[in-house]
Formats: C-alpha cells, structure tokens, sequence
C-alpha cells in the first residue's frame, strides 16, 4: 500500500517503498512550492527565468519541469544544398502536420501490398502466383504447381497471344518472356482516365501495387534536393549547455580536409552541426552558472532577441569557415541559474531581457521544520533512490537519521533553527552512501 506523502505524515511509513512519487516533476520538486507558480506559469506563456540560488538546490530540476508541460515540437529544421553557393546552404522549416503529410506520401510511395488473389489473373500468372493450368495459387518461387503437376511457366508462353488484351504495349513483344518476372506494368482505368500501373513482386507471397500517385512521388524522391536534417521532430525540449566552446553552444560546420573537391569533399550542406540554442528551438535551453559563459553571454542574447541564429564555421583554419547558414530558427524558453554573489557578472542587457520577459527568482536555501515539510524530505528519499536505481529502500528510522542531518545542516551551513536543509544535491549523497554501505553489507 503506497502513502500519498500530501495526506499522511511520516509516522504512516514503514521504509521508503510506501511512498508515492508524483508523475508530475513539478511535483518533485521539494520545498520551492511558492516558486513552482512562477514555473508553471513560465512553461505556459514561454517565459524566461533566472533561478538564483547555490549549486544544489533544485535549479536543473525546475527547468527540466518545465520542458515536460510543453506542447511537443511542431517544426524540423533541415539544411538544404544550394547549388549555385553550396558554402550559403538554404535553411527549410517544415511542420508537423507537413511532415506527416510527407511520410504519408513516402509511404505510399513505397506501394501497397496485396495477395495474388487481389491482382488480374494474367498478372499474378506472369509474376508467377497462378497456374494458368488449374488456376491455383501458390508460391511464387514453385515453378512446379503443387496442386496439378503443370510447370507453370512454359503454359504462360503459349498463353501470351491472350496477354496483350491486359498488358497493352508494355508488355506485348516477340522475344523470349522470363518467367517469373519480376514487376508487370499495364495501365487501369482510375475515376474514368487511363494511368499506368505496376504490379512487383514482393517476396513469394505478396504483390505490391505502384499507382500513378506512387510513381510520381518516386520521381520526386529521386529529384529531390540534398539534405540534413539538423533539428528533428522527434527530439528533447530540455536542453543543458555548459557554454565550453562556442560550437557546443552556437554550432559549427566541421571541417574537410578535401574542401570543395566535387568527388572527395564533403558538401557544406553536409557538414553544418546545430549548438545548443538551435536544438532548444521550441523547448528549454538551461544554462548553469551562466556567469562562466562570459562573452558567449551576448550571443545568447542575440538569440533571445532575434529568435533566428546564424551558424557559420568557427575555426578560421577550417574549410568551414567559409560556410554560413543564415536565420536558423533558435526560439527557446532560456533558464539560467547561478549564485547569489555572481549576479554582478552577468551581461546587464542579458539580465534585463530576463526580467524583461520572464522572472528572477531568489531560492530559499532552507524550509520550516514542520510534519508536511518532513513528509516531503521522506519523499525527496524515496525519489533519490528510484533514480539511483542500485540501493534498496530506506527504512524508517533511516529516514528519521536522514532529517535529522537535514536539520543539523540548516543549523551550521545557514543559521537557521527550526529548519530542514534544501541544499539537497549533497543530501542525496548521504542516502546515496547509505545505500552503498547497506549493499555491501548485504542488508535489504
């Protein structure tokens, strides 16, 4: 039986195992209750935050809740080959719904697939399905009926005077027919006009059927432009950067060591990686301690500002560094985090387009002391074991040990009586540790 921690206190609990987490991360977040408003208020109308607060306390958690209240991503990016400046690439958004639209062309592009007994006679006898001698169906690859003992493929030759009422001119000849053939193509008669249609052998036992539509569309493919896909559909709304190196953070188009050479090179097109502002189109880019981006901090603006972001090669001995791709989409929720004592250091135009749009947020380092708040670290324990996934459950008068060190912390490290540490990073350590000493001691 599992406590819902809201309702019962910590007295209701025999170990860690009866304890509920909540599906919502939100809800997992452990004493910032009054800021979880300005969150979800964040994740519903795309607002930015600065999370300020020591290293520990819930930040990255905060900004990854916000990313699963988003709606999922409606636009992929792709990079086009421009055939007349390959190093300027053409940058191509398509939705959703065009994308789906998209895979559904391609999948009927690749055709429909059918049984023998679906298909003319004469087409599935010419694939190699039906014996034209007792008219049965059967493996394509038994050239020998099983049912009557015909060889199946010497009667369709004398048959073939009989086949151009079906197959018209693109099957009638006078040479040898090899049977079974591969694909037969005739035309049919569609809402009243006359298309050209193919029958190809799947395997032994299916037939796919190639419409006007499907051959078109199999035109195009071939025909179409080359690509690269840099920003998918399906891909994460959370995204973390350190902000190491420009690339990581803004993209870059790699390098060639045989430049342009047509049969060698690599095209530009090819080569363009996205940063980390371009994988959050759509989602959360989450930057801690932004302070340490330093001068990358006003590209972020940039990005913040114009929602659109340049990627050109950044290295100068590069064969990229001639390559640029112009506008490519970059609009994120930004969440950035970091101490108290740096907020000096972050660019001043920066901070003000966060409050601009969105909220600064001072989080409390410590919570009251109190039977509710010693229900939720009960739960902050039960949750750092599920995500460690290799310690058993707390028992507890663990538990009771743990917010005893909660409280003793919030006593030395902040001052505060009557209160329960939320510098709870160095708190999982210690169930963590716990946990250890309790597997190597083989203790359930």
């Amino acid at each position: 039986m599992y406590i819902n921690m809201k309702k019962e206190f910590l007295r209701d609990i025999e170990s860690t195992a009866d304890i509920q987490i909540p599906q919502d991360p939100m809800e997992r977040v452990i004493g910032h209750d009054d800021i979880i408003n300005f969150v979800k208020i964040a994740a519903k109308q795309c607002r930015n935050l600065l999370l300020v607060g020591p290293p520990g306390i819930g930040k990255s958690l905060m900004a990854q809740a916000i990313s699963v209240h988003l709606a999922e991503p409606q636009e992929e990016i792709t990079v086009v080959h421009n055939p007349e400046r390959p190093e300027r690439p053409f940058v191509e958004i398509k939705t959703r719904k065009e994308r789906e639209s998209e895979i559904k062309d391609l999948q009927r592009a690749e055709g429909d697939l059918v049984t023998p007994q679906e298909v003319p006679d004469l087409v599935a006898e010419r694939l190699g399905f039906r014996c034209p001698n007792c008219e049965s169906y059967t493996n394509a690859y038994q050239s020998i009926c099983p049912q009557c003992g015909a060889d199946k493929y010497s009667h369709i030759n004398a048959r073939r005077k009989n086949l151009g009422d079906l197959l018209g001119m693109f099957e009638v000849n006078n040479g040898q027919v090899n049977i079974p053939q591969e694909r037969v193509t005739t035309t049919r008669m569609n809402q009243g006009r006359e298309e050209v249609v193919i029958y190809e052998r799947a395997d032994g036992n299916k037939i796919k059927i190639l419409d006007q539509h499907a051959l078109e569309k199999r035109r195009e493919m071939v025909e179409e432009k080359p690509k690269n896909i840099i920003v998918p559909l399906k891909r994460k709304s959370f995204i973390q950067a350190t902000g190491a190196s420009e690339t990581e953070l803004l993209g870059d188009v790699r390098h060639d060591p045989y430049g342009g050479h047509p049969d060698l090179g690599t095209q530009p097109y090819e080569r363009v990686v996205p940063g980390a502002v371009h994988e959050a189109h759509e989602g959360v880019l989450f930057i801690d301690e932004i302070v340490h981006l330093a001068p990358l901090q006003r590209y972020i603006l940039s990005a913040m500002q114009d929602k659109v972001f340049p990627i050109v090669g950044r290295n100068p001995q590069s064969a990229g560094s001639s390559v640029k791709v112009a506008d490519v989409p970059c609009d994120f929720i930004f969440v950035a985090a970091c101490n108290i004592r740096d907020i000096q250091y972050i660019l001043p135009p920066l901070r003000s387009r966060i409050q601009g749009e969105g909220y600064e947020i001072l989080m409390r380092t410590t919570m009251p002391d109190t039977d509710e708040n010693q229900a939720k670290m009960a739960q902050f324990v039960a949750q750092e074991i599920q995500m460690d996934g290799k310690i058993p459950h707390a028992t507890k008068s663990a538990v009771e040990l743990i917010i005893e060190e909660a409280k003793k912390r919030a006593s030395i490290i902040d001052d505060q009586k009557d209160a329960l540490t939320l510098r709870l990073r160095d708190l999982g350590g210690l169930v963590r540790m716990a946990g250890d000493i309790a597997v190597m001691g083989g203790s359930p």
